[in-house]
């Protein structure tokens, strides 16, 4: 049974950071191509950041909106993802998801749809 589990989320004021985990279980995320989309109340839900799988070299893609400011990374090890979330502003307000898609392609998706296992989400509230 594949679990993706999200924690790391809450409250901060503008300009502050945060960073989210994503622990996986029952698959091993090397072979898949990991993501954080986020989705904000009334919004579809956007793509955020994503790790390619282990066949295209683990290379990091972002959304343009963030600027650089967010970072992500994976721990084969631990087997989890992260997403360092720096300078943050009101409009990153959010639920975060985790997403992993097993397809062997390369590159990265950045519509949710070839991701089939997702975790249940972690709030990110940004206001002061």
């Amino acid at each position: 049974q594949v679990r993706l589990v999200e924690s790391g989320g809450g409250w901060v004021q503008p300009g502050g950071s945060l960073r989210l985990s994503c622990a996986a279980s029952g698959v091993t995320i090397g072979d898949y191509a990991m993501a954080w989309f986020r989705q904000a109340p009334g919004n579809e839900r956007e793509f955020v950041a994503a790790i390619s799988n282990k066949w295209d070299g683990g290379h990091a893609s972002y959304a343009d909106s963030l600027e650089g400011r967010f970072t992500i990374s994976r721990d084969n090890a631990k087997n989890a993802v992260f997403l360092q979330m720096n300078s943050l502003k009101p409009e990153d307000t959010g639920i975060y998801y985790c997403a992993a898609d097993g397809r062997r392609s390369l590159g990265v998706a950045v519509i949710p749809g070839p991701y089939e296992f997702w975790g249940q989400g972690s709030q990110i509230t940004v206001s002061s």
